[in-house]
């Protein structure tokens, strides 16, 4: 029998993998996987950690290309 913290954790755990699918479905990424991301960033050329290619299939941003490119869009969309 668990206890009411065990059930907590895995109920969270579920809510993460969940949010994680959803933002892949999202962006279009439920198909792939790790082989298909990218080893280096297609914009600086700086190399993609394995966590985040793990996290993001199909990858083929660094965390600050990334990040730019959002900040970009937002500016473009006037937010």
């Amino acid at each position: 029998m668990t206890d009411v913290f065990d059930q907590a954790a895995e109920r969270a755990d579920e809510m993460l993998s969940d949010a994680l699918f959803e933002q892949q479905r999202r962006a279009g990424l439920t198909g792939q996987t790790i082989q298909d991301s990218a080893h280096f960033c297609a914009e600086c050329d700086e190399p993609i950690s394995d966590a985040r290619r793990a996290a993001y299939p199909g990858v083929h941003l660094c965390v600050d290309c990334k990040y730019q490119q959002e900040k970009q869009a937002r500016r473009t969309r006037g937010y």
